[in-house]
């Protein structure tokens, strides 16, 4: 007898989904991972740096190289003739109003490494060019700096001047700013140009600090600490170039004069090493240059970019 109020039971039917040729994730289980990004590219300026590092290097190489062979010819000083005395009523020409230049040399270093700087100095006439070798066996700056003060002074004596230019590389340019700022040798020194000059210390090769000049280089050494106290009437105008690809320079940064009583320009070079800066033609023309201003410190004004020699 059939029941009274019940439906009628029917089949239905179900349509199974499409596939969508992913495995479908079991259930409770967390999303795969995203896959990772592709890598971006190396960008344009990154391989420029990268090349122009090559290139310094290969430059610093070369220079080493060809230093290395000339280092023998720059042991002795350089022989300066006698100066013949005339009458003293002898009429006189006037002074060229050029001072001479002084070329100072830096660590472990000697004249050598001047030949072509002091080549392009001495082609421009009237400027007379000279290098002081200080001993290898150096232990103290300060003792360095009373060494070129001796002479300046027999250099102001023999030419008539009553001042000099100096240049100086790395630490040559240090002790030269320790005579002009703390021994009274800013009377003397017109204009100081430094290449590649630890000014701030430098924390590079910290395994050197066996040798005491390498200390006295250090950031927080007396002697750097030294430099940073005021010098108001220092008479000395500063030329710093500085090179962005500088090994030696840690921070590049510490190449330059910072310090509010000194009249100084600081000028960036690109492109080029430690030991090319007294070797390459285009900052040797830059010193050329500053050194015929009447006033280098405030007029050697760096070009817009800086120096760029690569």
């Amino acid at each position: 007898m059939p029941l009274t109020g019940a439906r009628p039971f029917r089949l239905r039917s179900f349509a199974l989904p499409k596939p969508t040729g992913r495995p479908a994730k079991p259930p409770g289980l967390p999303a795969p991972p995203p896959p990772p990004p592709l890598a971006a590219p190396r960008s344009k300026a990154a391989g420029r740096i990268s090349l122009a590092l090559l290139k310094a290097t290969a430059l610093e190489a070369a220079i080493l190289a060809g230093h290395l062979v000339l280092y023998p010819s720059g042991i002795t000083q350089e022989r300066r003739a006698a100066p013949v005395q005339p009458p003293p009523d002898a009429p006189r020409l006037p002074p060229d109003g050029r001072p001479p230049v002084l070329l100072l040399h830096g660590f472990i270093d000697n004249r050598s490494v001047f030949v072509l700087l002091r080549r392009a100095l001495a082609q421009d006439g009237g400027r007379r060019v000279e290098s002081l070798n200080y001993s290898p066996l150096t232990c103290d700056i300060r003792t360095a700096a009373e060494l070129l003060g001796r002479h300046v002074e027999e250099l102001c004596e023999r030419t008539g001047h009553r001042r000099v230019d100096i240049v100086g590389h790395s630490l040559g340019g240090l002790i030269a700013r320790y005579y002009a700022q703390r021994l009274g040798g800013d009377i003397r020194v017109r204009t100081l140009v430094t290449l590649g000059t630890p000014h701030a210390g430098t924390r590079v090769a910290p395994l050197a600090d066996a040798h005491p000049i390498v200390r006295q280089m250090r950031p927080g050494s007396a002697v750097i600490e030294e430099l940073k106290e005021p010098a108001p009437d220092c008479r000395t105008q500063f030329v710093c170039f500085w090179s962005d690809l500088d090994q030696i320079m840690d921070p590049l940064e510490t190449a330059c004069v910072d310090h509010p009583d000194l009249l100084a320009q600081n000028i960036q070079v690109t492109g080029i090493g430690h030991l090319a800066l007294p070797v390459h033609p285009a900052v040797a023309n830059g010193i050329r240059q500053a050194l015929d201003l009447t006033n280098p410190g405030a007029d050697a004004r760096e070009k817009s970019g800086g120096l760029t020699v690569a």
